[in-house]
Formats: structure tokens, sequence, C-alpha cells
């Protein structure tokens, strides 16, 4: 007979899963971010959420959580495995190159937020030891949402993208101390706070060398090992290993788990080794952390925003008010742009996950009050929902604020009048190649571009560009497009061809135009709309590679450049019958739609 299982327990581990499985693609789908989706989905679905009417609605046992401890051991090894990353991005390099920025703007939005946000808790009747508690958790910002909602935004580049991962990793630093203080603190006992305190640096400090010692020593040899026998499972047990064991050893040593990892993360961080080990990891991090947060959102007491509303509210908009004018303030004091500095305070103003890891570890060793541990969550989760919001209202305010700056004289230069010339429309990468084989040819033309940036660069460097937007029929008309013999479009972005090259046919109907296409599609589409030949970037691709391979493979030069020559001729035919067709379709249907009714009786 089998054995008896704990149904609890798997009843449990099935709510979770179901979660990552279901509950996370639908958020994702709305646009909402997968860590809020935990979130909102544990404080729902836990003990304190649906879980507390399984007395009055049975059923509700399978869709929630019965105890928090079925899955929290588990879902601890998801900040684990999330300071182990960090600990990897923080290599020597990366921190010296932002080293302005991180340890400057960082380290003194931490010490201010972490001073005024504590001096407001012990206003409220928190012991100073909790105010600086509150303080200094409530002081970072998310880094998992933050630089998700840029990445997704494309703004990671940004002045305000690079200002924001600055002070993240200067807040995932302080991390470590924090956490520090809170286990000093939960381990004192009857001695005296400075007995304590030295005890227990005394031990972190031992546990820190020999894991620094021991990874240096080992764990290069340890993943050449494995990596020179070939297998992938090895390399994943082998990470596995060191993740988990770094944290035990610092656990053995009264730190946290997670502070062993983000030691572990550093000393693996100058190895060649690096990325091999992120994506092995990727998986068991994004699931972990799910669990993390998750359980997270199960110490979260929705009755919290009924018991106080208005308290709750005041806290949400004083937390995000007092961060983000802070952070606004310095990004100045550090000469960003206003637009800029804006941006990075409304991100940055909310709270982040490392609050969850500091108050829920405070909690659990009983320093914070269950009851303020669960108000200041639940602040904290609505600010962290508010995040893309918030970055939204940052983007439209920006512009207000933006400082004006005097027109470059090189943008105002009107173009030469040409005849019998080309037109060549964009001088990025693909422009300049195409101006440099006009010249070669002894062919006049004329280059503009719309990047206001660009061009006075390019004109000082000597070359002849002119600014402006060759969409517009007055800037087409003063680039003598009335008398020009071609324009050659090379603009990257599918859109922007589409328009000039419309205006440019609506002006001239017998001008020559070759225009860039991203693939077959789009080249269909431009012959179509009346280009007169389109030059598809992935068939050129395959056309050039086709070309080296055969001259690498040994053929004569002439037989294989005629052989590509009759492919392009090839395929330029196939795409202007394709796009024949249509057009010719798309005439048959208008036809046949204003063609008036017969009076023929059937």
């Amino acid at each position: 007979m089998a054995a008896p299982i704990n149904i609890d327990a798997y009843s449990d581990a099935l709510v979770v899963l179901g979660t990552a499985g279901i509950v996370v693609p639908v958020v994702r789908r709305l646009g909402i971010s997968p860590v809020l989706g935990y979130l909102t989905a544990g404080a729902l679905l836990g003990p304190l959420g649906l879980g507390s009417l399984i007395g009055v609605l049975p059923f509700l046992y399978w869709v929630t959580v019965v105890d928090a401890k079925n899955v929290a051991g588990i879902a601890e090894l998801g900040v684990v495995f999330l300071l182990f990353l960090i600990g990897m991005e923080l290599t020597f390099e990366r921190l010296k190159a932002m080293r302005r920025l991180v340890f400057g703007l960082g380290s003194l939005q931490i010490v201010l937020s972490s001073a005024v946000i504590g001096a407001v808790a012990f206003q409220f009747g928190n012991s100073p030891a909790v105010a600086i508690i509150l303080g200094a958790c409530l002081a970072l910002s998310s880094t998992a949402i933050v630089i998700e909602v840029l990445s997704d935004q494309g703004r990671l580049s940004t002045i305000a993208g690079r200002a924001s991962f600055s002070v993240l990793l200067a807040q995932d630093l302080a991390v470590i101390p924090i956490l520090l203080f809170v286990s000093i603190l939960g381990v004192s006992t009857g001695d005296s706070v400075v007995t304590s305190l030295l005890f227990a640096l005394m031990n972190a400090a031992i546990a820190v060398g020999a894991i620094v010692i021991v990874g240096r020593l080992l764990l290069r040899p340890l993943f050449r090992m494995v990596a020179s026998a070939g297998s992938s499972e090895l390399f994943v047990a082998a990470a596995l290993f060191v993740i988990i064991g770094t944290g035990v050893a610092a656990a053995m040593a009264g730190m946290s788990m997670a502070l062993g990892a983000f030691i572990a993360g550093l000393v693996l961080a100058e190895t060649e080794f690096r990325k091999a080990i992120e994506a092995t990891i990727a998986p068991f991090k994004g699931l972990l952390l799910g669990l993390f947060f998750f359980t997270v959102g199960m110490n979260i007491d929705v009755r919290e925003l009924a018991r106080d509303p208005i308290l709750l509210l005041a806290s949400v908009a004083g937390l995000i008010g007092i961060k983000s004018v802070l952070l606004t303030g310095l990004a100045r004091l550090f000469r960003l742009p206003w637009p800029a500095a804006i941006e990075t305070g409304f991100l940055l103003g909310p709270g982040g996950e490392f609050a969850f890891v500091g108050i829920g570890m405070a909690a659990a060793l009983g320093v914070i009050d269950a009851r303020v541990s669960s108000f200041v969550l639940a602040v904290t989760s609505i600010t962290m929902a508010l995040i893309p919001a918030l970055s939204l209202l940052a983007r439209r305010m920006a512009p207000r604020f933006s400082e004006a700056k005097a027109l470059d004289p090189e943008l105002a230069v009107a173009p030469e009048y040409l005849t019998q010339h080309a037109i060549v429309i964009g001088h990025g990468r693909v422009g300049q190649v195409v101006c440099a084989l006009l010249d070669q040819h002894d062919i006049r033309y004329l280059a503009v571009d719309n990047d206001a940036r660009a061009v006075p660069e390019q004109r000082r460097s000597g070359r002849d560009v002119y600014y402006g937007d060759a969409s517009t029929p007055d800037f087409l008309r003063s680039c003598g497009v009335m008398d020009a013999k071609a324009v050659i479009v090379t603009v990257a972005a599918p859109d922007a061809i589409d328009e000039i090259v419309q205006q440019v046919r609506a002006l001239r109907s017998d001008i020559v135009i070759v225009s860039r296409a991203r693939d077959a599609a789009h080249a269909r589409h431009l012959y179509a709309i009346g280009v007169t030949d389109a030059v598809p970037e992935t068939i050129e691709a395959s056309l050039q590679l086709s070309e080296a391979a055969l001259f690498g493979l040994g053929r004569a030069a002439g037989p294989v450049i005629a052989s590509i020559h009759e492919k392009r001729d090839e395929f330029r035919r196939e795409l202007q019958q394709a796009a024949g067709k249509v057009q010719a379709e798309n005439t048959y249907a208008v036809r046949r739609k204003t063609r008036p009714p017969s009076n023929t009786a059937p």
C-alpha cells in the first residue's frame, strides 16, 4: 500500500504552481509586471485572504494556501538566487565605470531617504531600532519592476535609465549591511547591544573571509573541471551546489543565506563562467523568485486596506513623495537634466522587493510587531503597483521642464540647388556608404537627415548633409526633388519609409525611387506603393552569405558573382510580380465596390 502523503503541502504547492502557470501569463498579457501578479495572487489566495474563508466555503481549500510554511522553505531560495545574480552583476569594471552615480548619487539617496523615513516612523511611536529598519528598507526601490519597465520601453540606455540603474546598484550593495543589522538585532538576547554587535560582526567577518578565500581557490577550478566534462546536467548541479552551499555556510555563521550567495556571486563575476552560470540558473531564479513574491503576498493582510484607508493612502503618497523629491533634487545636484531627474525620482520613489525581505525577516525574528509589518508591506506593495503609471506620468511631465537650447546654426543651413542629382534620405551607416560610392562614381547628390544631434557633427566633420524632414513636400521641393534623377531612401523605420515614398511619388510619378526594405514582405509592399527598386535586408544578407561561402569553397569569382546577380534579379522579379498581383486584386475589388447595380432582373 502506498505511503500516505501530506495533502496540505501538495495542495499548497499546486496553488503556487498554478499561479505561475496561469495567473502570471494572464497579467503579462495585460501589461502588468509578474512581480505584482505574484504579490496580488499571494494576498488573495493566502491564509489572510480567501484562505481565511475556508471554514465557511470549504471548496476554497483547493484554490488557496492553507499554511504558508508549506512553501516558505523553497521560496526562501528565491531571495538567495536573486542576491547571487546581483553579486554577479556587480563586477569591478561596472562599478568603476559608474562610480560617480553609484557611490555618489546612490549612496546619498540611501542615507537621506533612510534618515527622513526613519524620522517619520519614529514620530509614529516606533522604537529607534524599528525606525532605522523601516527607514533603511523603505529607502530601497524595486530593481525587478523598474528594470523591467525601462527594458520594455527601450529606455535603459537613456540618461534616466542609466541613473536609475546606478542608484539601484547602490541599493543592491546596501541590502547586505541592512540584512546583517536585522540579524544582529534578532539574535540579541541578554547581552548588551554592543557585545552582540561585535560578536556578530566577528562571525560575519570570519565567514565572509572564508567564503572569499575558498571561492577564489576552488570555484574557478571546480567549474573548469565540470565544463570539461561537457555535461549540462553536471554544470547545473555545480551551480546549484555553489549557490546553496555558500548560503548554508553563511547561515551557519549566524548570517542570512542571501549574504553567502551574494559573496559567491561577487567571486564568480570575475570568471569566464559568469554568462554560462547566469543562463543556467535563470529558469530556477524566475520560478523561485515567483514563489518568494507569492509568499510575501501571503503576509499582506488585505483587511489593512479597509482598516485605516486614509492612513494607508497617506503613507503611500508620503513614501513616494519623500523619495521622489529627494531623488530629483539629488539628481539635479549631480547635473542630470530636469526631465531625467524627474523620471528617475518617479521611478525610484516607490518601495521595493527588499522591503519585504528585510521587514519580513525583522517580523520573523520578533524585532517588528506583526501589525506594523503587515501595514508597511501593504504600503510597499501599493507603491510598487504604481510604478508603471508613475513612469508614464514622469515622461509626460518631463517635457515641461526641458531646458530650451539654442538652435545649432548647422541645422538652419538650407540645401543647395542642384539638378539631375540624387537625393539620399538618411545619413546613418547605410546612407554614408551610399554617399561614399556616389562620390566614387562622380554622381552629384544631396544627403538629408532628421537627426538634430548627428547632422551638426557630420557637417563639422566635412560631410555635406542637411537637416530636415523628408516626409514633408515643402522640404522635398527645397531639396530639388522636381529636378532630381533619383531618390535613395536609407532610413530603417518602415513607417517612415512608407511616408517618404508616398510623398515623393505624389510629387513625381516618373522619378526613380530606390528604397531600403526590412524583408521580402516589406519589399512587396514598397513595390505596391510605387518604388522603382526595393532592397530587402534579409535577402541581401543571404546573398552575401552565399557569395562568401561559395568563395570559401573554392568556386571561381566570375561564375559566383554572375549567379548572385541572377539570384538577385530572380528575387526582384518575384517581388515585383507579387506586388503587381496585389495591386491588380485591390483595383478589381475597388471597381466592384463602386460599380453601379444592374437593372436586369435575375
